[in-house]
């Protein structure tokens, strides 16, 4: 390979860690019929006029497999954390106990579930488009090299593709397993 041009392999590789490592996030936010607290993760509440997660405002528990409890620390920010958690399409609905939010976690019934599968496919795709994002990215870095030879750009290029070609593969695994936890009844 050339000595004067060095491709950044690690850092293409740590972008699309990242990727994968958000996905994850986004899959956790998707409820499977069991209670979870990283459920919550989304949601936003106003609060001391900016928006805030919900974890940060209040402690978030899961006394039993289908009851999620957020305890509100300040009693002025109740009324906001419920309209929050009612408003942020996760389709529970918050009861209160004084500073305490009770969200009881329903059973999923199927058309829920198919709902489901398909919002993990999208954020799926999302990340196969960022994963190829970066992959274009290490394709126009080696484009642009000067005195590349064409056997070193041809190894350059199959190395970013080899790379792109394990985290969408990541990517597909992380959904199957994903869509095989929320259609499980």
């Amino acid at each position: 390979m050339s000595d004067d041009f060095m491709l950044d392999t690690d850092d293409l590789q740590r972008r699309m860690e990242g990727t994968i490592s958000n996905l994850r996030t986004e899959f956790a936010s998707l409820r499977t019929g069991r209670a979870s607290a990283s459920m919550l993760e989304p949601v936003m509440v106003e609060a001391y006029g900016q928006p805030t997660p919900v974890n940060q405002v209040g402690t978030v528990n899961v006394p039993e497999p289908r009851m999620v409890t957020v305890n509100v620390w300040d009693k002025g920010l109740v009324g906001a954390v419920e309209k929050a958690i009612r408003e942020s399409g996760l389709g529970i609905n918050p009861q209160l106990n004084g500073t305490i939010i009770m969200l009881p976690i329903p059973e999923l019934n199927e058309e829920r579930r198919r709902e489901l599968t398909k919002v993990a496919a999208q954020y799926a795709e999302h990340a196969r488009v960022a994963i190829r994002n970066v992959r274009r990215d290490g394709m126009d870095q080696i484009k642009k090299a000067d005195g590349l030879g064409e056997d070193d750009r041809k190894l350059w290029e199959d190395e970013v593709q080899e790379l792109t070609d394990t985290f969408i593969k990541s990517v597909d695994t992380a959904l199957e397993t994903k869509q095989g936890e929320i259609m499980q009844v």
